[in-house]
């Protein structure tokens, strides 16, 4: 049996909002965009979100709109995807990696504190596989932490969070920002494209000018009132917005989101069950958090997971590594050549990790057979000295 990694949901339905676009004379970002923008502040509880053409863009916006650059830190989890490093490395400023909890592989306060100094401007705790980090508890360490010598932003990396919550808090709402990920695998998905969101309005009306090379006006108010406008550039800004063309692909799955997390919790459960007692390493579950159960990695021990992936492909099951530890990516170990050994517990993990199937639509005989197929090849794997 071929058993996809992931399949989206995305209907006819959806071609029909994107013609609609079409249909129009504008394409770019304009009241599409603003109608999403709408719906992502009342899902959220917050007053401000901005559409971007992606997480990487969307978090080199916010960084220009903080003035993050030379001379200043910020702090990333060891174990993430290689964007949340990079775009500190892009705006010019330094990354300094720490390390996660070895359960839930997850930025805590305690680990973040160790690398806190008066160049730290930001930290930029990842909510890895869909549970969220303790943005309360990272803001009470900065708020008494002696090093501390201005405020430190919290940017919470919410690529596999949009639905996630802790203790009823979602992304965003004691934080400076977080930022989402629309990429073609994601829960809401438009192919390639992002979100922000922020309780902070001078840093919205800052955001709204470096998602768009530092211009004071958008495309659609350069042309309101059927006259051309004049802008001005106020501020060095990206090119981050989201069309229109895109974003008409975001309104239905905004308002289903919560019906696909049901079946996304139903099936990532299955496999904890099915798993459970067996010698693969699986991530913990926080009692506090809502997962948004993002993808499902396993963790396959005695340096196995390469034979592992190989079994699986063999049996017709499409995976992928969800990750590796970013300070052993080549590029961060000629930066950074210290960071790799101080982050352990990211590093042991992306030498066992591997991400299984999950997307709603995953039919219950597919899921079966993965099971069957983890079972029967990777087990002994696992068990091999």
């Amino acid at each position: 049996m071929k058993v996809d990694f992931y399949r989206h949901q995305l209907e006819p339905a959806d071609a029909e909002a994107v013609a609609a676009v079409l249909a129009t004379p504008f394409l770019t970002t304009g009241n599409v965009a603003k109608t999403v923008e709408g719906q992502l502040c009342a899902y959220f509880s917050l007053p401000h979100a901005v559409l971007v053409n992606s997480w990487t863009n969307g978090a080199i916006a916010v960084l220009l709109a903080m003035d993050i650059g030379p001379g200043d830190e910020v702090i990333v989890p060891a174990m993430t995807f290689i964007a949340s490093a990079n775009v500190v490395e892009l705006v010019g400023a330094e990354v300094v990696f720490a390390d996660v909890d070895p359960n839930t592989l997850l930025l805590t306060p305690e680990l973040a504190a160790g690398h806190v100094t008066a160049r730290t401007r930001a930290i930029i705790p990842v909510h890895l596989y869909g549970q969220m980090c303790d943005i309360p508890g990272l803001r009470a360490m900065l708020d008494a932490h002696p090093a501390a010598s201005k405020h430190i932003s919290l940017i919470e990396d919410g690529a596999h969070c949009f639905e996630g919550e802790r203790e009823g808090m979602k992304p965003g709402a004691a934080s400076e920002a977080a930022i989402f990920s629309f990429y073609a695998t994601k829960n809401v998905t438009c192919g390639e494209g992002g979100a922000i969101v922020t309780r902070n309005t001078e840093l919205y009306e800052r955001i709204l000018a470096t998602r768009m090379h530092g211009m004071s006006a958008k495309a659609v108010d350069r042309f309101a009132g059927g006259r051309y406008n004049h802008w001005d550039m106020t501020r060095l800004g990206t090119k981050a917005n989201l069309p229109d063309l895109l974003a008409a692909l975001l309104p239905r799955q905004i308002t289903t989101v919560n019906e696909r997390l049901a079946q996304r919790h139903v099936l990532a459960d299955r496999y904890r069950q099915a798993f459970a007692g067996g010698p693969l390493r699986l991530v913990t579950q926080l009692q506090s958090c809502k997962s948004a159960e993002h993808i499902f990695p396993i963790g396959v021990g005695n340096g196995m997971r390469n034979a592992a992936i190989e079994a699986l492909n063999a049996a017709g099951i499409s995976v992928t590594v969800n990750y590796r530890s970013v300070p052993d990516s080549s590029y961060y170990k000629r930066r950074y050549p210290e960071a790799s050994a101080t982050c352990r517990s990211a590093h042991d993990w992306g030498e066992e990790t591997l991400t299984l199937p999950l997307f709603p639509g995953l039919r219950s005989e597919e899921q079966d057979y993965v099971i069957e197929m983890v079972r029967d090849q990777v087990y002994p794997l696992a068990r091999s000295t």
